[in-house]
């Protein structure tokens, strides 16, 4: 089982999804899950990209695999998310490597991209707020006066299970697979995501988007409570090498309802840099 060690000794997680030609040097691409998840959710996306490029997928620290030990107030911070990420790198021996990352995990990579361009071919980010707006976290508190209550008082799985109907997916989604959402969610350590959901309804990294040099691609939906319309325009005119694509879906989670869509347009934006095919002859 891989694990990478962080700056300041946290064992993160990671797996690796390989289906490329074993005589190719194929690039990397580091797969980040956002808030509450782990690299297991992204096993829609997985096939259609691991036959191209080599998929990491790692475990943010305190979810999934990933180390747990350490300080909650303190250890859930830009630098300490963005530091992960290159101790993945670092441990699998990638100069270069591109991102791709979900919600949560495309704020940190949006931060990463303004601080260590010269390690990303690309980022890519799918449904990332460049900040949290109050309406939004007021709809995740679900009547309870903070998120943190709601979540203690519901549980993580009964909490899990709530935002499957509200922001997450659209009505007649398969019931199986908000079920298994809610399971696998309701795994996690609820003092975990109460202390990271202190990181991700504050951060704003609106201020960074100027110092991003990186080919970037921000897949939205069409009219996200989330991630917003408003934070796609403001990519377009903060960052200087950006494409800014909307699917037809106004609900977040967009890479699980249309996974061939988001892999396609990611794989067709990373082979369109490394001058590779991105599809059988």
């Amino acid at each position: 089982m891989p694990f990478a060690t962080s700056r300041d000794g946290v064992k993160l997680h990671y797996a690796i999804h390989d289906y490329t030609d074993p005589w190719k040097k194929a690039p990397t691409l580091i797969l980040q899950h956002g808030y509450a998840r782990n690299g297991r959710f992204w096993y829609l996306v997985i096939p259609y990209l691991a036959r191209f490029y080599r998929v990491v997928c790692p475990d943010l620290r305190g979810h999934g695999q990933s180390s747990k030990d350490f300080d909650l107030d303190t250890g859930f911070t830009v630098e300490n998310f963005t530091g992960d990420v290159l101790a993945v790198a670092d441990a699998l021996g990638l100069e270069t490597f591109h991102y791709a990352a979900d919600s949560m995990g495309g704020i940190i990579g949006m931060a990463l991209a303004a601080t260590h361009s010269e390690r990303l071919r690309t980022l890519t980010i799918m449904s990332s707020p460049l900040k949290i707006n109050p309406d939004a976290q007021d709809v995740l508190r679900f009547g309870y006066p903070t998120r943190a209550e709601a979540m203690r008082t519901m549980g993580v799985k009964g909490w899990s299970a709530a935002c499957n109907t509200t922001v997450r997916f659209p009505p007649g989604t398969d019931h199986g697979l908000m079920d298994w959402y809610a399971e696998e969610i309701g795994k996690e350590d609820v003092e975990v995501l109460i202390a990271t959901s202190k990181f991700n309804s504050t951060v704003d990294v609106t201020s960074l988007l100027g110092n991003i040099k990186t080919p970037m691609l921000a897949l939205y939906p069409s009219s996200g409570k989330l991630a917003t319309s408003e934070h796609g325009r403001i990519l377009k005119e903060k960052v200087a090498n950006v494409q800014v694509v909307n699917l037809p879906n106004p609900y977040h989670f967009i890479w699980v309802m249309a996974p061939a869509t988001c892999a396609m347009h990611l794989l067709h934006f990373m082979a369109t840099t490394d001058g590779l095919p991105c599809h059988e002859a």
